[in-house]
């Protein structure tokens, strides 16, 4: 009886809305789609360069999903659940910056995570 009640409650507690990550770790992450928001960089993504603005409310879009199914716990999460790769065909994503190679966004984003954790989260590239 006692393991029946507990299966019971652990089944209906996967219902429930996951709780939202700290406002610290919101605030890395809202540096990150900043960052890539106001950049000179194009975002790649299922074939094709977007400008940042549009890359950064595409990753808002998983970021949300990926919430709601309670995957992200900090900064890191976000980046390798949402901001790696497409959801749908795999492929990996890519961040190009004027005068700079394209390098995979993960390189680009754990590098802007690290200048925002420092202070110097306004740095360019």
């Amino acid at each position: 009886m006692k393991r029946w009640i507990l299966l019971s409650l652990l089944a209906c507690s996967s219902l429930l809305p996951a709780a939202p990550p700290p406002a610290a770790v919101h605030a890395e992450i809202d540096a990150l789609l900043q960052a890539l928001s106001n950049s000179d960089c194009e975002f790649y993504r299922n074939g094709s360069w977007y400008p940042g603005s549009r890359a950064a409310s595409h990753l808002q879009r998983k970021l949300d999903y990926f919430e709601r199914k309670g995957l992200i716990s900090d900064a890191a999460s976000f980046v390798d659940a949402a901001a790696t790769r497409s959801s749908l065909s795999g492929e990996a994503y890519q961040v190009r910056c004027p005068g700079h190679p394209a390098e995979p966004s993960a390189q680009w984003l754990n590098r802007k995570l690290e200048q925002f954790r420092a202070g110097a989260g306004a740095a360019r590239h």
